[in-house]
């Protein structure tokens, strides 16, 4: 049992160090916000709060669903002002670093979906932007990105949802299937490959394995050495009892 709880802490470390990097080193972004990100880190530029996808997370059952209806905003950089934007864009020009969206905190406004008796939809999970957690201050933000999607179970229930409305707004499946707003459709497989939401799910996930592993290693630990002891206790009263055998042998002859 030690052994194998060993070689699962150990697999679950690495794969930790894996995602961790991943995040470190913004895997998953373009070429721009990684640059932007960067030069944030070395003081270049300031007022950056970093990737909308950063500075949220998304319950696990919603991830997929939540980055389809992100999309490329995702990616986008939020900043204290229209200044700090200024400066960001200024500085992918002069590097050649390619393009960003950036989203102001000063600017950004938006707001959630007040459709009448949509929440008693069949299948109906949440509008997008109420299923996610993060700081109070990037309200706007998310209301904006997220707050007229609204997440459903499936495409059926999303069809049917969509022509009660009218197409007055977008649905999103669990699967990452789209109905937009004016009736379009998007659709189709999804990239097995763990996006952003769901690579920062999983390495929550792993850390909260790895903390019940060290106690699991520890009481296994424990467990050996309690065993241990008592294996030397019991070779020790063998060696006594055979002292007393041949004793007692000895007697007899």
């Amino acid at each position: 049992l030690l052994q194998a709880l060993t070689m699962e802490e150990n697999n679950l470390s690495s794969r930790i160090r894996l995602l961790t990097e991943m995040e470190r080193e913004y895997e998953g972004f373009n070429q721009a916000v990684r640059l932007v990100m960067q030069c944030a880190g070395k003081g270049t530029l300031r007022g950056i709060h970093g990737p909308a996808a950063n500075l949220m997370k998304a319950p696990s059952r919603c991830a997929v669903a939540l980055e389809t209806a992100l999309g490329a905003g995702m990616q986008n950089i939020v900043v204290d002002r229209e200044e700090d934007a200024k400066a960001a864009i200024s500085l992918l020009k002069q590097r050649n670093g390619g393009r960003a969206t950036f989203l102001p905190l000063t600017a950004i406004r938006g707001e959630e979906l007040r459709e009448q008796g949509v929440e008693d939809e069949p299948g109906f999970v949440g509008i997008a932007s109420a299923l996610i957690t993060y700081d109070r201050r990037y309200d706007q933000i998310f209301r904006s990105l997220l707050g007229r999607t609204v997440v459903v179970e499936d495409l059926d229930c999303g069809i049917a949802m969509a022509r009660r409305h009218q197409n007055r707004f977008r649905i999103v499946t669990l699967d990452g299937q789209i109905i937009n707003r004016g009736g379009s459709m998007t659709g189709g497989s999804m990239s097995r490959s763990a996006g952003i939401l769901s690579r920062a799910n999983e390495l929550e996930a792993l850390g909260r394995r790895r903390e019940e592993l060290k106690e699991e290693l520890a009481s296994a630990k424990r467990g050996q050495e309690e065993a241990s002891r008592a294996l030397n206790a019991a070779r020790y009263e063998l060696q006594v009892a055979e002292g007393q055998r041949r004793a007692a042998e000895d007697a007899v002859l």
